[in-house]
């Protein structure tokens, strides 16, 4: 028999669902308030003594209304908060299973596709993702089966907010992690990613690359060119990153496609660069360092330099491809300082490691640029060397640095060949 303590509590319950349903908007938003405010941070058994062991009835009734509102923006952050005060209780297995039964998973990425939902709910309803993933395997499937991770992926490609962004970032982590069976479709949405135009989606997704690449451990070839041509991009933290994950392709079967590619990128194709051809305009000539394919030149070196001094067999593996030949190329670039630079430092590298490329180099300079290029103050005295490197281009008995011309002899690997 219950006890006048226990039937206290169910007609407080019953009352509280009573009003509830006889409730107009402006009453259910006052009784969320309330009960977010009271109840969030406690456990199941918490709830179910606050709602004398019927706290279902009243997230069946929140979620209904959720489903039924939610196009209209309907208090939705507050529903959203609301749902997640059951689905982030302790031992919340009850209330999950509860959530997921009536189509939970579908409504929340329905609210990610809506675009008139507000950035702050669709942070909360893949905070509420995040929780089902992270209960097991078979949530982590039904996300996925749901067609969750290209929502979640368009999320994070479009979102405005850095806040939303990192939130979804965390969501495909997730759901990566200890998913065999889709693993792959997650790994695959996020190299579809690298095309996004947001720089704060691109890092993002690069990081969230390097961690996932390591997970599924074979890299997919779909991830060469979008990757190469992040090489453009004029935000540091997005070169940076991406450099960061060539680093960890090399060793994968992608490599060669990657070193083909970098060092490809080293000579820009005349029709990428022709494309600018109003920068020549005398008010315009600052603008000229900023040419993404002369920025794609300039990390390609940087990438390559990094490589090189990684792994010897990567660096010899790296002469038959005509690199040297493509710095040296590089470094004759006078409309991009960086470039010109980058290149330098890594011709160093093959110079100072293979006496035959550096007797090859020396005799394709000459003497004094040689110098000049080995010098400890070349970093100083760069413009100097741009100088010596037009006079070279147009001196008897020298190589064009611009045409790079072909040379009297060759080593071993590398053919030299009038462009």
């Amino acid at each position: 028999m219950s006890t006048s303590k226990e039937q206290a509590a169910i007609s407080k319950v019953l009352s509280f669902l009573q009003e509830w349903d006889h409730g107009n908007k402006t009453v259910r938003i006052r009784m969320l308030t309330v009960f977010v405010t009271q109840n969030t941070g406690k456990t199941c058994p918490e709830l179910e003594l606050e709602f004398a062991q019927v706290a279902s009835l009243f997230l069946a009734r929140l979620t209904a209304w959720m489903r039924l509102t939610y196009m209209f923006g309907t208090c939705l952050g507050l529903q959203l908060k609301a749902v997640g005060v059951f689905l982030s209780a302790a031992s919340n297995h009850r209330y999950l299973i509860e959530f997921l039964e009536v189509g939970g998973v579908l409504t929340l990425l329905e609210i990610l596709g809506q675009k008139q939902t507000k950035e702050e709910d669709k942070a909360e309803a893949i905070r509420l993702l995040q929780i089902v993933s992270n209960a097991g395997r078979k949530y982590k499937e039904l996300i996925c089966e749901s067609y969750g991770v290209r929502a979640i992926a368009e999320c994070l490609a479009k979102s405005k907010t850095e806040g939303t962004q990192e939130t979804a970032r965390a969501l495909l982590e997730s759901l990566a992690h200890g998913n065999p069976k889709y693993q792959n479709q997650v790994y695959r949405g996020l190299i579809a990613l690298l095309t996004c135009i947001s720089p704060k989606a691109q890092q993002l997704v690069l990081q969230t690359l390097r961690i996932v690449q390591d997970i599924v451990k074979e890299a997919h070839p779909s991830i060469v060119g979008p990757l190469l041509n992040l090489l453009r991009s004029l935000h540091l933290e997005v070169q940076y990153e991406a450099i960061e994950l060539i680093t960890d392709l090399r060793q994968y079967e992608v490599r060669p496609m990657l070193l083909t590619g970098l060092v490809d990128l080293l000579k820009p194709a005349m029709e990428g660069v022709q494309t600018y051809k109003i920068l020549e305009d005398p008010e315009m000539t600052k603008m000229t360092e900023s040419l993404p394919v002369y920025v794609q030149q300039a990390a390609a070196a940087k990438a390559l330099r990094l490589l090189a001094q990684g792994s010897q067999e990567l660096s010899q593996q790296l002469l038959p491809l005509r690199v040297v030949h493509h710095l040296m190329y590089a470094m004759g670039n006078q409309e991009h300082a960086d470039a010109q630079r980058q290149a330098s430092l890594a011709l160093e590298h093959f110079v100072r490691t293979y006496p035959v490329v550096e007797e090859h180099v020396r005799r394709t300079m000459g003497i004094n640029l040689f110098a000049a290029f080995m010098s400890p103050w070349r970093k100083q005295c760069l413009h100097v060397i741009r100088s010596m490197i037009l006079l070279t281009s147009h001196s008897p008995g020298h190589i064009s640095w611009t045409g790079m011309t072909r040379r009297r002899e060759s080593y071993p690997g590398e053919q030299w060949e009038r462009e």
